[in-house]
């Protein structure tokens, strides 16, 4: 993942279910000299807020003191918010969600690799990871609906890509990629649960962990792509 030298690790998302854990795993295992935790929740120069532009730029020059990122996740997502969730026709779509879900979702990650995929290194391999979801795949969609959640992720997908092409021309071994963790037990999956199959509601650790041996295992021809919990490519 890393060249030779100090290198930190970066998670967004460090407050929710997923993201913290990523943060514990990468903590525990001792692998980067410091490991930079983000949220909209955290105070000082730990405060991240996706849809404040300033408060990313702040972050990243925080971690631009050193030693450089050798791994960034970006651990968000947003589901369901209050009355809002996912559209099940037409009929639900509404603007103003539409638009919130493509700023979480879309939009947030690409202002973060707007301002952390400069600090990583220029050697070795460094990784950009963000979460995406399987239903953000157009070519793997055979069941329909909400088309937000999918589209903002579709959106996330080819922007993974258009990073990942242009990073190459900075370091050709730098890696991007999307991440799908399956259903996880946290706030965003918890209203969705009761139609998951039995042995496929995985823990946070659990997701964590499985997402971060997939890191481990990432090849220079990967960038761009996006991967299952298992490692397995799913296609766009």
């Amino acid at each position: 993942m890393s060249g030779a030298g100090k290198t930190s690790a970066v998670v967004i998302g460090a407050s929710g279910g997923i993201g913290g854990a990523f943060e514990a795993a990468l903590v525990e295992e001792g692998a980067f000299d410091i490991v930079h935790g983000f949220a909209r929740s955290r105070s000082g120069p730990y405060r991240l807020d996706l849809l404040d532009e300033a408060s990313i730029a702040a972050a990243a020059a925080h971690v631009a003191q050193g030693p450089a990122p050798a791994l960034v996740i970006v651990a968000t997502g947003l589901l369901h918010e209050g009355d809002l969730g996912p559209e099940k026709a037409l009929r639900d779509l509404d603007p103003a969600w539409l638009s919130r879900l493509y700023a979480v979702n879309a939009i947030g990650p690409a202002l973060v690799a707007k301002h952390f995929l400069p600090l990583m290194p220029r050697t070795g391999s460094p990784v950009f990871a963000a979460l995406s979801a399987r239903v953000g795949s157009i070519s793997d969609n055979r069941l329909g609906g909400w088309h937000g959640y999918r589209a903002s992720k579709a959106a996330l997908n080819m922007l993974v890509r258009n990073l990942a092409i242009e990073e190459r021309r900075r370091n050709d071994r730098a890696i991007v990629v999307a991440l799908h963790p399956g259903t996880v037990d946290t706030a965003l999956s918890r209203p969705f649960q009761g139609n998951v199959q039995p042995g496929r509601l995985f823990d946070a650790e659990r997701a964590a962990l499985q997402l971060l041996d997939v890191i481990e295992e990432l090849k220079v021809t990967d960038s761009g792509k996006l991967f299952d919990y298992e490692g397995t490519e799913i296609p766009f």
